[in-house]
């Protein structure tokens, strides 16, 4: 019999994340809401160039006047798009603050009550209460506590059979779904000396870990950085980089121009899984979404810089997808431009190959385009 040696780090690593579950269990994102000024033309956008199924909705129809709901979902992604029907109020207020953005990302627990105490022990503010809502479906329980900015997670415990939650209707409207598969992480954009302030509110509310930490040194150009740290839950499944903005460079990052343009901290962008990146992005782009673009120069060195991999760098190439090693093994990335009018929200398709980490080879690629668009709106 052979004996071996777990190293003592990982074995420390897994204790910890076993003490996490216990303390505040997450079984995955539920939904991500997103408040936007036309809920129905935004479901269009997402059925259309996306590829989402229509599968809910909730408006004047359901009983609901001040606001409407569309429920689209890809694979384990489920988004909910929410516009209001008045002038004034919470959803109005918002939308006409920040644009089209990321409101919510719920997440589903086991039992709410015993969530949303913990979360208050230990210093969540609290926005909604525990409630239950039922119909001849089943029953799911809320409760919601508030995050960076005016984003807000709420607390979903399922007991239900319905097409989403009691009080919409469903709707059976086909996508041609392009390969997405579940969210991998979702990014918050925060203001400057606050990222360490939001790590420790998921370490001390959720118990998540701090899983790496990026300084100004290697999220930089010429003109300007950016710090980040990755946050995660106990199982490993849930992940949430923060960003802020860093001192001391010639232009406004990208951080800052998304603090301006959307008033404030908020979910910059959420990155989806797919199995089959080159085929989902050819999907993409022919439905008409635009992907930054990366130059030649960028994959003169890929191989000796990530070794093997199974797919063709000359279609990688074609399609600006990047790709980056750890130890663990290899990822391909690449990051759409922003989806709204403002430059705020945008998307992440990745491809794990086994690895763990967030594209680190690929942050000054990225970063360089992102300056380009930025310079092109006028404010790098």
């Amino acid at each position: 019999m052979v004996e071996t040696t777990v190293p003592r780090e990982r074995t420390a690593r897994d204790k910890l994340r076993a003490a996490q579950k216990d303390l505040f269990p997450i079984q995955g994102i539920d939904y991500l809401e997103l408040y936007v000024g036309n809920a129905l033309q935004a479901a269009h956008y997402y059925r259309a160039l996306w590829g989402y199924d229509i599968t809910a909705y909730q408006g004047p129809e359901t009983g609901h006047r001040d606001h409407v709901s569309y429920v689209l979902e890809q694979g384990r992604i489920r988004l909910v798009l929410t516009a209001p029907l008045q002038a004034t109020g919470a959803i109005a207020e918002h939308v006409t603050r920040h644009g089209d953005g990321v409101k919510d990302i719920a997440l589903r627990v086991p039992n709410v009550d015993h969530a949303y105490q913990v979360a208050l022990s230990r210093g969540a503010r609290g926005v909604m209460e525990p409630q239950e809502s039922s119909d001849d479906q089943g029953t799911v329980k809320r409760a919601a506590i508030a995050t960076y900015g005016d984003t807000i997670h709420s607390l979903i415990e399922r007991d239900y059979h319905g097409p989403f939650l009691p009080g919409y209707r469903k709707r059976e409207i086909k996508g041609h779904g392009v390969g997405l598969r579940v969210v991998d992480h979702i990014v918050g954009n925060v203001e400057l000396g606050r990222m360490d302030e939001w790590v420790a509110f998921y370490a001390n509310v959720m118990g998540f870990e701090q899983l790496v930490h990026f300084s100004d040194e290697q999220i930089a150009t010429e003109y300007s950085a950016l710090m980040s740290k990755v946050v995660q839950d106990g199982t490993g499944k849930i992940k949430f980089p923060i960003n802020e903005p860093a001192q001391g460079k010639k232009k406004k990052s990208q951080i800052d121009e998304y603090l301006d343009y959307y008033n404030g901290p908020g979910a910059q962008h959420i990155a989806v899984a797919t199995g089959d990146i080159l085929d989902t992005v050819a999907r993409l782009e022919a439905n008409g979404v635009d992907f930054l673009h990366t130059p030649h120069t960028y994959y003169q060195d890929l191989p000796e810089r990530i070794g093997q991999i199974k797919e063709d760098l000359e279609k990688l190439e074609a399609h600006s997808i990047l790709a980056d090693r750890d130890d663990d093994g290899y990822l391909l990335q690449i990051f759409s431009r922003p989806v709204e009018d403002r430059p705020t929200l945008f998307y992440e398709l990745i491809e794990r190959h086994g690895c763990r980490g967030f594209g680190e080879g690929n942050f000054k690629a990225l970063f360089e385009a992102i300056e380009r668009e930025q310079a092109e709106r006028g404010n790098l």
